[in-house]
């Protein structure tokens, strides 16, 4: 198996938990990692392996790098996504791919423009347990859907300089957290036909909580909400006409369970609840998740292709304009 040489560029939070199952993926490894400092790069070296580069120019420019891994905050995606395409790398770059859908469509103009592969890092698209929940409802199996449910949020207690809180950085609730239930949306129930939100903001003008409504094909709907300012469940749900599918933690799930529901015998007004039914497995689950979009790009750079099919540049772009549309809603101005 050719192994797929991985550089990633910064070292906060995010980085250093997807470089820890960059180690889980059979066929890839940590080969660089660019810091702003050189001390920061030699104290993530040491603790994830690779080449310290007290550059992001330094990192792009390694000859031991095939894949860069852009792990800095969402404004700055496109211009570091720019220096691995000019410099021949391909790119998995954090989620959401950019602060809006105009940077996000330059990012995938200049992939082709330099022949270069390039995959949004929404892990979620890439999870077993999900694509095992979108399986069985397409299939029918667990019903017809009529609503979904989930919710993302946090408290953020940080210094105001914080990229979480930073409107230079692309703070808002809706980007870092408001993301993922759209995207699981999406991905179960297919392209919204229409979103409404509403929203708290900052005073500096970016969302701190949002909840949206969304109408979807067939008429389902889905209320999804995210917040920097309180900690939610975390759960995701899906009713439909033979039961419920629910999700403890869809971030990271590990399993989602089916409980059917049926009438009972000779009371037309008794429902009973019938034994839960798992779906999808840890089994499958390479770390927490990100393993699994790990091993999608290295999969997709062996085959010498440009875009993911688990995670494809439409999708993203149709996603992109949904927050863009979402924060129009809600009038941020950071």
């Amino acid at each position: 198996m050719q192994t797929v040489r991985w550089g990633v560029l910064a070292t906060g939070k995010i980085a250093r938990k997807v470089a820890g199952e960059i180690a889980l993926v059979d066929g890839a490894e940590v080969t660089a990692v660019g810091s702003r400092s050189l001390e920061g790069a030699r104290a993530f070296a040491a603790e994830y392996g690779g080449r310290p580069h007290g550059s992001y120019e330094d990192l792009v420019r390694d000859p031991d790098v095939d894949v860069v891994y852009v792990a800095t905050p969402h404004a700055l995606h496109l211009e570091h996504a720019r220096l691995a395409f000019e410099a021949g790398k391909h790119v998995l770059c954090e989620k959401p791919l950019a602060v809006s859908v105009a940077d996000a469509e330059q990012m995938v103009a200049l992939a082709r423009q330099h022949d270069r592969f390039l995959m949004e890092a929404m892990w979620t698209a890439c999870h077993p347990v999900v694509h095992a929940v979108a399986d069985g409802l397409r299939s029918g199996r667990y019903g017809t859907p009529r609503h979904l449910h989930a919710e993302l949020g946090f408290r953020v207690d940080a210094d105001p300089s914080d990229r979480l809180l930073d409107p230079a950085l692309g703070a808002s609730a809706l980007l870092d957290m408001g993301v993922y239930p759209l995207t699981l949306a999406h991905l179960l129930l297919g392209e919204a036909e229409e979103l409404r939100a509403v929203g708290s903001l900052s005073e500096r003008g970016f969302d701190l909580d949002t909840a949206v409504v969304g109408r979807y094909p067939g008429g389902v709907l889905a209320t999804m909400s995210s917040s920097m300012t309180s900690w939610s469940s975390r759960a995701a749900a899906i009713a439909t006409d033979l039961g419920r599918i629910e999700l403890e933690d869809f971030h990271h799930p590990t399993r989602a369970t089916f409980t059917p529901w049926a009438r009972g015998e000779g009371d037309n007004d008794k429902v009973q609840q019938q034994e839960p039914e798992v779906i999808g497995g840890a089994d499958a689950v390479i770390g927490t998740g990100y393993g699994n979009e790990v091993a999608e790009v290295s999969r997709c750079v062996r085959l010498d292709l440009r875009e993911s099919p688990l995670v494809p540049h439409a999708q993203t772009l149709t996603l992109m304009r949904q927050l863009d549309d979402v924060r129009a809603q809600l009038g941020t101005t950071g």
